[in-house]
């Protein structure tokens, strides 16, 4: 996620070069062909491009408010498991209780267990979300038991909040948190795997292709008719309008793009590293440990992965 006020104009250039070439040499192809072939048989009336440009631009516009949804529902979600998260250790920590001191430290021991699973369930999460090729990071938070139990599903998280509910049944059975307490720690459960199916549906979800080819083939042919009409007008300049133009259009048709799969390491993207590192940090400081990792440093102080 982008955290700078500023943008680098090294960073737009090398987002764009390619889109800026195709453009300079587009405006000069259609230059010439404008003045030395169709001058002599046609002229093009001004309106058309007018229309298509205005019409371009609400379709352009319509395509970067869903993408932005996409986005914002992404960064609502895990917002959400963040808020969830905390509830969950807390609810560990504090809604269970034994009598004698052996018991208790038993008791602490499973609890630091339930919390540090929850920690894998989130790892798991975001590995699959970002298409990881090296998803063992949540292992180091299981047993070696579990790992092997979950190593064979095909929807690790999933696996992982199936043993949250096997456990949380344990303590409500032994009486170690009472029947209201039970409800609302599932509850959790419940809002946890909610987040987790939302997730995997943005994930899940192609954006339709055809908003994309047809927008960028749309841009190409205004370009082209604004530097046919700009060349009626200006002559050679017409290349830098047109290009000029063509850049305004294409960089916002780009920011949409980069905006429709939030959960790609990208600097536009939601960043799941930084928001799982948190969790992490402050689950385990409720714990009492007080060997913590390093919070996730944003990359330039430009955006955070």
């Amino acid at each position: 996620m982008i955290i700078s006020r500023n943008i680098q104009l090294g960073r737009i250039l090398k987002l764009t070069w390619k889109t800026d070439l195709f453009l300079l040499l587009s405006c000069t192809l259609a230059y010439i062909f404008e003045e030395y072939v169709l001058r002599d048989y046609f002229e093009l009336p001004t309106i058309i491009p007018t229309l298509l440009g205005t019409a371009l631009a609400f379709f352009i516009g319509f395509n970067n408010n869903q993408a932005y949804d996409r986005w914002w529902e992404a960064r609502k979600i895990w917002g959400e498991l963040v808020n969830d998260s905390r509830s969950w250790a807390r609810g560990l920590l504090y809604y269970c209780g034994l009598n004698t001191s052996a018991e208790q430290t038993t008791l602490s021991q499973r609890q630091s267990l339930m919390i540090r699973r929850h920690l894998a369930f989130l790892y798991a999460l975001k590995s699959n979300l970002r298409k990881d090729t090296d998803n063992t990071t949540y292992q180091k938070f299981l047993e070696e038991e579990e790992i092997q139990l979950v190593a064979g599903q095909s929807n690790i998280h999933n696996a992982i909040l199936e043993l949250q509910s096997r456990d949380l049944e344990k303590l409500e059975q032994q009486a170690i948190i009472d029947g209201f307490r039970f409800m609302e720690m599932n509850k959790l459960i419940v809002r946890l795997c909610d987040s987790m199916g939302k997730s995997e549906r943005i994930k899940n979800t192609v954006f339709p292709t055809s908003y994309h080819y047809f927008t960028r083939l749309f841009i190409w042919i205004f370009v082209i008719l604004i530097t046919f009409v700009c060349t009626q007008l200006v002559g050679a300049w017409s290349i830098l309008l047109g290009w000029l133009i063509g850049f305004v259009f294409h960089s916002t048709h780009l920011i949409g793009l980069s905006l429709l799969n939030p959960f790609d390491p990208i600097p536009s993207g939601i960043p799941l590293d930084q928001i799982t590192r948190t969790i992490e940090i402050n689950l385990l400081e409720m714990m009492g440990e007080e060997k913590l990792p390093q919070p996730i440093q944003p990359v330039n102080h430009e955006y955070v992965t």
